[in-house]
């Protein structure tokens, strides 16, 4: 079944599509801003952001202020960043490397991250606090952003050969980094303490719980920057989709276009990762379900996808906030359960299209 409209009428419509996402991106953030332990109403909500602007209607008791203003309203934004992130980085390595199958997760990139933080946390009196001593608040980020890079690059040389990338090999080699990654945060942690143990379920498994306005800043920069930047190449990767000769042809710098495109999805996802541990499968699904529905032009497939990627992290946030009230799961377990019936439904696909060939 050919779910995909026609390429003239999504490129007509594209103002509606990013309209009608946008509305749905902002529905999803309040309905965030709505859920959890301490009941908001929406007029609250409202108030309590008119009132930073000197406009509140009525007056909110402080303690409500409190929460909103400062553990839920960066937790949503912060949200809105990495799933935005996570979905452009995945959208755009599936049109580099042509191939469904690869996203940030799976060539391990998430994985290289959260190495790294977890590193700099448990080493924080010694290479952490060099580090810190030099780069304060971006150490951990940048920290985050290098292990990131490294195991990208390192799946992508163990792949690539003459200029050619064999796509089979660069998600096995990323299997094997992932599993060296676990098995190296694992050992780090057996020099930490107990506070390090819990860190380790959280970079694991992902987690928003510990969003701040300073975690925003930060971090949200460094994400919202390289997902700008990664955006900005729709026409160079519709013409890798054709293939790299092709690309060439058309005037593309094809090597430079692949690293800057693994450099900043790199940056995107180890600041994200940094902040919020390592969520799977967002970009996967996310690029997926946008490229079955809108087709696989760039111009639209990113920002629909940045958008779509910060819907599905909102309301895997709402859910893993519900489920277990009044505690809380960590949000990879929700996205892992959405996004692995996903992969092996894509691996299906993938597979009768190898038999029917």
């Amino acid at each position: 079944m050919i779910l995909s409209l026609n390429y003239h009428n999504v490129r007509s419509k594209r103002p509606l599509i990013l309209g009608v996402c946008f509305v749905l991106l902002l529905a999803s953030a309040l309905l965030a801003l709505l859920t959890g332990a301490y009941p908001i109403s929406l007029s609250e909500v409202v108030n309590v952001i008119l009132s930073k602007f000197g406009l509140s209607l009525i007056e909110v008791p402080d303690e409500k202020m409190a929460v909103l203003w400062t553990i839920r309203l960066p937790r949503v934004l912060l949200a809105i960043l990495v799933g935005g992130a996570l979905a452009v980085a995945g959208a755009s390595l599936q049109g580099l490397f042509r191939n469904p199958l690869v996203e940030p997760a799976i060539i391990g990139v998430s994985s290289g991250s959260a190495l790294f933080a977890v590193i700099m946390i448990v080493f924080s009196g010694t290479i952490g606090w060099q580090l810190q001593s030099i780069m304060g608040v971006f150490a951990l980020p940048f920290a985050a952003f290098i292990g990131g890079l490294l195991n990208t690059f390192l799946a992508y040389r163990l792949a690539s050969k003459g200029g050619k990338t064999d796509i089979s090999i660069l998600i096995l080699a990323g299997v094997a980094i992932n599993a060296l990654s676990a098995a190296l945060i694992g050992l780090v942690i057996y020099y930490g303490d107990d506070n390090a143990i819990r860190n380790f379920t959280f970079w694991s498994l992902g987690s928003l719980g510990g969003a701040s306005w300073t975690k925003l800043y930060i971090a949200g920069t460094l994400v919202l920057l390289s997902s700008v930047i990664i955006m900005s190449f729709p026409r160079s990767l519709n013409a890798l989709a054709i293939g790299e000769s092709e690309a060439f042809h058309m005037g593309v710098n094809v090597q430079k276009v692949k690293y800057v495109v693994l450099f900043f999805s790199a940056l995107a996802v180890g600041a994200g990762v940094s902040v919020t541990g390592a969520i799977g499968f967002v970009g996967l699904v996310v690029p997926h379900l946008v490229r079955m529905v809108l087709g696989s032009d760039h111009h639209t497939l990113l920002p629909v996808s940045f958008l779509t990627g910060g819907i599905l992290l909102l309301i895997s946030d709402v859910l893993s906030r519900i489920i277990v009230a009044p505690a809380e799961l960590s949000i990879g377990i929700i996205t892992a359960i959405l996004g692995a019936p996903f992969f092996i439904y894509i691996l299906m696909n993938f597979k009768q299209k190898r038999i029917t060939v």
